[in-house]
């Protein structure tokens, strides 16, 4: 995957919800790149890049609120935005923010084509691995087809993943051409989460080398 690098994204949602602040710095000092935010906002404890996944079904109505709470990225679920989408990008964009757009597991790939060939198009596209809403479901590896297909169509296209990722499930999304790397359970959960971070980065460094 020459032109992309690996990113990878603790999710807050699996994270101690009493310490937000310092749970968000010990994962940047472990060596996370992002940090994965499920509408929730931490800008005043850090520096980080904060990857804002929006799982509402009016997303326009959440751009100038989460621009101004300090979210780095936005990303809306292609499934509610079909006929609006060109207009949520420019806003996302003109409020200083990175635009995304989500798909769920049962979406077609082909869905999000035309957001990633616009005029203005999105800078990242997420696919779900798992059904969105809650921590700790499986992995999908049939979803793997579709990061497959991105990487091919877009070989700079930033890809991530989240649902079920860890040590025994990051080979198989890094060998796709996921670069973006949303891990939850697997980091939060770890004795050693800074040990996970380190893997999960290698595995994608390594898909790198091979693609």
């Amino acid at each position: 995957m020459v032109g992309v690098s690996p990113k990878i994204a603790p999710s807050m949602l699996s994270s101690d919800f009493a310490n937000l602040a310092a749970e968000a710095k010990r994962m940047i000092d472990l060596g996370a790149n992002w940090l994965h935010m499920d509408i929730m906002s931490l800008r005043k404890h850090t520096n980080a890049y904060l990857d804002c996944h929006l799982m509402v079904t009016n997303p326009m109505d959440y751009v100038e609120q989460m621009g101004k709470a300090g979210a780095s990225g936005f990303t809306f679920h292609i499934e509610v935005a079909q006929d609006n989408w060109q207009e949520l990008v420019r806003k996302i964009k003109s409020a200083g923010m990175r635009p995304g757009v989500a798909l769920k597991p049962g979406t077609p790939v082909e869905q999000v084509f035309p957001l990633v060939e616009g005029a203005t198009p999105v800078e990242m596209v997420l696919v779900m691995t798992v059904e969105p809403g809650f921590g700790g479901q499986k992995f999908m590896p049939t979803m793997m087809d579709k990061v497959q297909a991105l990487r091919q169509k877009y070989p700079t296209l930033d890809i991530e993943v989240d649902g079920g990722l860890g040590p025994s499930t990051i080979d198989a999304a890094a060998a796709a051409g996921a670069n973006c790397i949303v891990a939850g359970s697997s980091v939060f959960g770890a004795p050693e989460p800074g040990n996970v971070i380190s893997l999960l980065r290698a595995s994608v460094e390594k898909a790198s080398l091979t693609t």
